[in-house]
């Protein structure tokens, strides 16, 4: 994490070695592989309540994420408060309504009709939890000094993929919904100008009837997603 003034390079041990051998590793890649291809987007949620300290160390795994320069660019905002979660899915389905109504393209239309998606979001009062996800522009030392952020993106995608991933880990699922634009969610959430939101986590229970589109299911083949050089 960025402090000012700290610009000298100091070395530390590697506190932590998991490393297998090959048989292993194997085994646990080809392992997680099959217990990852268990996790879905689900949009029908159980009103099931979850404790706040599943969320917590969800969010917590989230942070462990590298980023540039190791200067964490990321702020989330978990939400148990039924008046603001009903807040939140207001505001979505305004903006939804004028995306559907001609903001989107025929093109962007047609790619969402095999999703099922619409303009109304019950998962976003449904679900016992949302969790927003902020990007800093940049940060601020505890002086209110400013300094550069780097890779914002990208670091911010692997520590919210990280998160989907702890989610399903403790047994939950998630919808990944980006309501555009979001401007709404910074003065609800109480976060500076400097911040901006990219996700909507509702978190919780599926509902014992949810589905999921067909569509979801189709994955690209390894052959497609991955080329190796070999020696």
């Amino acid at each position: 994490m960025y402090r000012k003034g700290e610009v000298t390079y100091r070395a530390l041990p590697l506190p932590d070695r998991v490393q297998m051998d090959e048989d292993r590793s194997l085994a646990a890649a080809t392992g997680f592989l099959a217990y990852m291809r268990k996790r879905h987007s689900v949009r029908d949620f159980s009103t099931r309540p979850v404790p706040e300290a599943v969320i917590a160390a969800c969010i917590a795994a989230a942070g462990t994420a590298p980023s540039g320069a190791n200067h964490q660019p990321w702020h989330f905002v978990a939400i148990g408060d039924p008046a603001m979660k009903a807040r939140i899915r207001a505001g979505a389905e305004e903006e939804e309504r004028a995306f559907y109504s001609g903001g989107a393209g025929d093109e962007w239309l047609a790619a969402l009709e095999p999703i099922g998606t619409g303009v109304s979001k019950p998962h976003l009062t449904d679900a016992p939890w949302l969790i927003v996800v902020f990007a800093q522009r940049y940060g601020l030392t505890e002086d209110g000094t400013r300094y550069k952020n780097y890779y914002v993106p990208e670091s911010v995608g692997i520590a919210t993929g990280i998160l989907i991933t702890a989610i399903h880990h403790a047994g939950l699922v998630c919808l990944e919904h980006t309501p555009n634009p979001m401007k709404f969610l910074g003065p609800l959430c109480e976060r500076p100008e400097h911040e901006k939101p990219v996700m909507i986590l509702p978190v919780g229970y599926p509902a014992d009837s949810a589905t999921v589109p067909e569509v979801a299911k189709r994955k690209k083949p390894l052959d497609r997603i991955m080329s190796v050089f070999r020696p």
